[in-house]
């Protein structure tokens, strides 16, 4: 038997319209689990069995990187954001790691290999008040935003970690008494929408060195409830004779704007510009 050719239409065109929202299902739920997973990654580390008597700084460096980041480009070598080694912020000459394995206030105590976004991590103990450490982890610079969203997790309380050193346990991320961020001011490229709100009610103390660094931070900062001892109202070079100099205030229990005045000076020393504009440039408190 025949059928009609408008007949055939219609019946071919329900069997489309069928296919086409059966394979529409399958897609959302697809998307759906792909979601769910990433969600499921994304649970943040909460251990806070630590020495209580021991204090660590705790010190996120995102390292320079000419292709991930919007920065007015430097060097290839030291602009590898893949090479810790020779990388601006870490192995070249004022990079945390050089600058503070050269101090005769920090002891180097081990170096280690975490994983392909945390490329290198530092552990330093105080050379005289020897319950201080500090700790550096060195990101992969494609990852600044990995980077970023850490050092506000960190600050909020959100994630929490412990470091075994010897026979000793020490905290790490919002473990830290102070936590600092160190790299581009990548909030000027990219938002975050996570919530980073105060999660025990403690306040922890923060040093961003990274560009306009008040002006970008402290939107997400207000809701971790830290106290910014030191961060920036314009562009600057993020060094680590800054940090180095502010820490050694910090480790003396001296005042926020004593320890502005520290960095400050060191800014001044080694970028050869006024003691006035570098107390412009670094700043303290809100």
């Amino acid at each position: 038997m025949k059928i009609p050719n408008q007949l055939s239409f219609i019946i071919l065109l329900f069997f489309f319209c069928f296919s086409f929202q059966s394979c529409e299902s399958k897609g959302k739920e697809k998307i759906g689990n792909i979601f769910g997973a990433k969600k499921e990654t994304e649970k943040l580390k909460n251990v806070d069995n630590f020495d209580t008597n021991t204090q660590t700084i705790h010190v996120l460096v995102a390292l320079c990187d000419n292709k991930y980041q919007g920065i007015v480009p430097v060097p290839e070598k030291i602009g590898n954001g893949q090479d810790p080694d020779q990388n601006l912020y870490w192995g070249a000459a004022y990079g945390v790691r050089t600058y503070f394995k050269k101090s005769k206030d920090w002891k180097f105590l081990k170096s280690e290999k975490k994983d392909s976004i945390r490329m290198e991590r530092l552990i330093f103990q105080h050379a005289s008040k020897k319950n201080y450490y500090m700790v550096a982890d060195a990101y992969d610079g494609e990852y600044i935003k990995n980077c970023t969203k850490d050092f506000f997790y960190s600050s909020s309380g959100q994630m929490k970690d412990v470091l075994s050193v010897n026979s000793t346990k020490i905290g790490l991320y919002g473990n830290a008494k102070l936590v600092s961020y160190i790299g581009h001011d990548g909030l000027m490229d990219f938002q975050l929408s996570e919530s980073f709100k105060n999660q025990d009610g403690q306040t922890r103390d923060c040093i961003i060195l990274a560009c306009y660094s008040k002006k970008f931070f402290s939107p997400l900062l207000q809701e971790t409830k830290a106290n910014p001892l030191v961060w920036t109202s314009h562009l600057m070079a993020p060094e680590a004779y800054i940090l180095h100099d502010a820490l050694t205030g910090y480790i003396n229990h001296e005042t926020g704007e004593q320890i502005r005045s520290r960095a400050a000076l060191a800014y001044s020393k080694y970028q050869k510009c006024s003691v006035k504009a570098a107390r412009n440039l670094l700043v303290t408190g809100w």
